[in-house]
Parts: structure tokens; sequence; C-alpha cells
């Protein structure tokens, strides 16, 4: 199974064209782009060998959800990845039953589901064993009853360790560190509960100079980028250290 780079541009860029420019240098094959959704239209139509991936969804297909867009509208602009459960919007208060809500629609309706997992650092500091529970809890609720979606499959859903006390910092955990909570991470979706055998990627302050160190790990299935995703010269120098 080949690495895979998702890049996810927040809240940025500023402008239209200034998104164009940047899907334009990053279209490279085996990378995901997840733009703001203002952007979505535009960048569909510029990719030609990246996909499209939204940041987020709701799980009810139409109505009187103010903000809120459906995995069928996400659907029409020919996203085929959606990024759920990322820290950022947990941090806003997004709780794991909602997690687990879009999780189980984004599934049933054939996208595949990001899934992002990570404990902060007042876990982080009480130790391993501490973080492993943490992330064991957060896929047991994000994860509840998808089990019995008949079209479950292995690449249905990846899944991403980003560790908040890594994100937006500049200090990534140690590649090492990483592998051990990912083994983890892959052992219980490996479990009967879920029997899923999906790649599981590293995201947390990954840019040019550390990507290497993460990527030659065979357990880590590709990183999930943030703020380098911004800079072309530091997102090829992410995609040239595979």
């Amino acid at each position: 199974m080949s690495k895979l780079i998702i890049a996810n541009w927040k809240m940025n860029p500023s402008t239209v064209s200034q998104a164009v420019k940047l899907a334009r240098a990053e279209d490279k094959k085996g990378v995901v782009i997840a733009p703001p959704f203002p952007f979505l239209p535009l960048v569909s139509k510029v990719l030609r060998k990246a996909k499209l991936g939204a940041q987020d969804a709701f799980w009810v297909p139409k109505g009187a959800y103010t903000g809120e867009v459906s995995i069928h509208q996400l659907k029409t602009l020919r996203v085929k990845y959606v990024i759920i459960g990322h820290s950022e919007r947990r941090g806003l208060g997004e709780t794991d039953w909602l997690i687990n809500k879009k999780i189980r629609a984004a599934l049933a309706e054939d996208l595949t589901v990001i899934l992002c997992v990570g404990e902060p650092w007042r876990v982080r500091r009480k130790g391993l064993a501490a973080a492993k529970r943490f992330v064991k809890q957060q896929l047991q609720k994000d994860l509840k009853g998808t089990d019995k979606l008949t079209k479950l499959k292995a690449e249905s859903l990846i899944t991403a360790y980003e560790p908040v006390w890594a994100i937006g910092t500049g200090h990534a955990d140690r590649p090492e560190g990483a592998v051990e909570m990912i083994k983890f991470i892959k052992k219980n979706l490996q479990s009967k509960t879920y029997n899923l055998k999906s790649r599981v990627l590293y995201g947390g302050s990954v840019t040019g100079r550390n990507a290497a160190g993460f990527l030659k790990q065979k357990e880590i299935g590709g990183a999930l980028v943030g703020g380098a995703s911004l800079k072309p010269s530091e997102f090829k120098r992410i995609i040239r250290s595979l």
C-alpha cells in the first residue's frame, strides 16, 4: 500500500486565485487536497492527479441546518475524502457523538473517511499508557456501530494519529513514538469488532525537514499535513521524501 499525503489547508488561503495556484502546485499522484468549502468547486476543476477532500461534513442530507454542508453536496463536487474529528474541531466543542454520526453517514455514502484521533498534553504527560487509553476510547466512541455497515471496507477508513500537543506547535512527535501509537491503533482496528486493515497516517507539525523520518517507517501510511501544505516548496519537499 503506497503512502498517502493529505494537504489540510484549514481556513487558508485568502482568495480564490491563491487557492487555484496552490492546487496546481500540489496536484500530484498520491495526494489528497482538502481546501475550505468555498474553494472546493474551482479546486475540483483544477485537479488532474490529486484527489479532492473536504475538511468536514454534516450527516443529514438536507434541511434547516444553517451553515452545514451535506455529504451529497460534497459528492456533487467530486469530493472523495472527508476529514472528520480533527482536533481543532474537537477543540471547538465537537463531541465523539457528533463525530460518530458524521462517520457513519459518510461511510454509508461511500466517501473515504479520514478519522483524526490523538491525545492532548494533559494526557500524554501521564505517559504512553494513558495516551493509549485515551485514543482507544476515541476509537470506540467514534466508530460505534460502523461494524454493522455492509459497505465498510479497509479502504473506507483512514485514521490519522495527530497528537494534539504537536499540532501547530512546531514540535512533532518522535517517529518512534508515533510508530508505537500507530501500531496500537492498527491493533484496535484489526480487532474482531472492526476487522479493518486500514492505513494509519501521522499528523502534527509535519515539515519538509522531518517528513522523511516519519514516512520511512513502514507502519506509517502517510502524513496529514497542515501548515506546510500552504507552502508549495515545502510540500514538494515532503512529497520528495517518499
